[in-house]
């Protein structure tokens, strides 16, 4: 397939990007933009560990071409946080120590962000159905709820 150029916005900043047009939204990330926290996990848009937010809506990058984007804000784990500043959710898993491997976590973190920034506090089942298809092998769930259940507490603290 021949190669094609195109322009990504990835965490506020655009590149030029030349590559085969079905060359997975992952790999431009990690290859061209040098952003390694998204991560491939099955390559099969199963565990989750792929996603990254694209105007504000959580998808997986994996098999998604790049070329797909143009045109769209892509948020990675690294564009989650502003200055150096952690975001709440980062937070809170840091304070909950919410990994163990951590391969997962970035694509934990994205869904959740995706998750609280359409629901202030959102409930047990938008919380589940957000986490579906998040796969975590290290057996972090109890710290993960930890996490979430504590921004949910600070938000409400705070309302």
């Amino acid at each position: 397939m021949s190669k094609t150029e195109y322009i990504l916005n990835v965490n506020g900043k655009s590149k030029n990007i030349v590559s085969s047009e079905d060359k997975p939204l992952l790999y431009i990330l990690r290859d061209d933009f040098k952003l390694t926290g998204t991560k491939l996990g099955c390559g099969l848009e199963q565990c989750g560990s792929c996603a990254v937010l694209v105007d504000g809506s959580k998808i997986l990058s994996c098999n998604r071409p790049a070329i797909e984007f143009v045109d769209k804000e892509i948020t990675t784990i690294e564009g989650i946080s502003k200055n150096d500043v952690l975001n709440e959710i980062q937070q809170s898993f840091k304070e909950f120590n919410a990994a163990q491997c951590g391969y997962c976590t970035s694509g934990i973190i994205v869904s959740l962000t995706e998750l609280f920034n359409k629901k202030q506090t959102p409930g047990k089942k938008e919380i589940i159905e957000s986490l579906s298809g998040q796969l975590c092998r290290c057996g972090s769930h109890a710290s993960v709820l930890k996490a979430i259940n504590n921004v949910i507490k600070l938000r409400k603290n705070n309302d």
